[in-house]
């Protein structure tokens, strides 16, 4: 068990004398953190098209990734396994696989032809020492920018397409009793804000530097701090009400007219479909700048261990089901993301999603989100340096960068 922590080690060995769960025939428990409009929309999908195909989907949502994840993580190493498990695509589960406690999928990957269909990041997120861990369910792109269309329109201004823009419009809005910016007051999502304008400003180079390799260096170079002094412009632009609140909420600020942009995932458009909005009418979705990479985020589902062919079996028809061209499609429309299948057609699909193809499309737009990148150990230090920067006005440019460079020295 390499790299296992004491905890994980020890209840590794109580899960391997265990005795596995009552096998149930096609009966699936699925632990999943889908509890907002879009999300809920898209995990029915899913639930739905496994119960035409015979099964009984029970399912078990909790509130929160974070939440979601170590609620699995107990069950698993308690030796109460469910079927199947949410995680973001990325290192997320690399600790569960290094102590044997995922199933390898690589039979049914290549019954299926994975390798062929999927983008390589997504394939090199989802494999561990050759073999394949993970179902992927999607492509979200991490950082896109959504705005009300009817209010740039009202207040006679172009909705931005850079992050300087986003700043220069700020008053014309404000003087419309506007918030310009509604961000969901988590660290989570004023880490995304971060990243997405390290991504456009900064460029894939300098994003794989910091968060891949963990490089200091790069950070007190021109470019980091370019992107810090954006970043910092924009606490300005939200609201008091800012702190604490949802992502989804902040999508709602949108949706009602309250505010005039959000930055977010993907996922924030599942909220304007729920709300029965049209993109490019009531709604835009924009990647920020020129040459805007494509950060690639998304979801995974894993199947963990259990000695049952019939649980085996079920976890087979699973996988199945979710890389199917008619769950790709209608989960992805209604969840904000794309297909991650990159043979199914999406000419059906809004046009949001016709962009974020379009991005796929040119290899030198594809940029792996931090998920995939960095260690969870380095993610949670440099999230913490950023929430810290973004909620504490005094601090200046040269407090981040040096607070930034001691998190990743901190790290591996």
């Amino acid at each position: 068990m390499k790299n296992a922590p004491i905890w994980l080690a020890a209840t590794a060995i109580l899960f391997a004398t265990a005795t596995a769960p009552r096998a149930q025939e096609e009966r699936a428990e699925v632990i999943h953190w889908w509890t907002s409009g879009g999300e809920s929309a898209g995990v029915r999908v899913i639930a739905e098209a496994f119960e035409k195909a015979g099964g009984t989907w029970v399912d078990n949502a909790v509130a929160g990734g974070t939440n979601a994840r170590t609620a699995a993580i107990n069950r698993i190493v308690g030796g109460n396994p469910p079927t199947m498990v949410q995680f973001n695509t990325g290192r997320q589960f690399e600790e569960l696989v290094d102590n044997g406690l995922l199933r390898p999928l690589d039979d049914i990957a290549e019954a299926q032809g994975w390798k062929d269909v999927l983008p390589p990041a997504i394939l090199d997120a989802i494999t561990r020492d050759g073999s394949i861990y993970a179902v992927p369910v999607n492509i979200h792109g991490t950082a896109w920018m959504f705005h009300n269309a009817k209010i740039f329109q009202d207040a006679g201004v172009t909705p931005p397409t850079t992050w300087q823009e986003v700043i220069d419009v700020a008053p014309a809005l404000r003087e419309k009793g506007i918030i310009p910016l509604a961000l969901g007051g988590q660290p989570t999502w004023e880490h995304s804000l971060f990243n997405a304008i390290l991504a456009d400003e900064g460029g894939p180079e300098l994003f794989r530097s910091v968060y891949g390799e963990g490089d200091s260096g790069a950070v007190e170079e021109d470019g980091f701090r370019h992107v810090a002094e954006l970043y910092g412009q924009m606490r300005d632009l939200v609201d008091p009400g800012s702190p604490g609140r949802n992502w989804n909420d902040a999508v709602a600020l949108v949706i009602t007219g309250k505010a005039a942009m959000t930055e977010n995932g993907d996922w924030a458009k599942g909220e304007f479909i729920a709300a029965g909005q049209q993109p490019d009418a009531d709604y835009g979705c924009t990647l920020m700048g020129p040459h805007a990479p494509m950060l690639i985020g998304g979801d995974v589902f894993v199947f963990p261990v259990i000695e049952d062919d019939a649980v085996i079996a079920t976890q087979d028809k699973l996988a199945g089901l979710i890389l199917s061209d008619q769950v790709q499609i209608d989960f992805n429309k209604v969840k904000g993301s794309i297909p991650v299948r990159q043979d199914v057609d999406v000419s059906s699909m809004d046009a949001c999603a016709q962009k974020a193809r379009a991005a796929m499309n040119d290899p030198a737009r594809q940029l792996e989100a931090q998920e995939l990148l960095s260690t969870p150990d380095r993610t949670g230090a440099t999230r913490d340096v950023i929430s810290q920067f973004w909620n504490n006005k005094q601090a200046t440019t040269d407090d981040f960068v040096q607070n930034f460079a001691d998190a990743l020295d901190s790290t591996y």
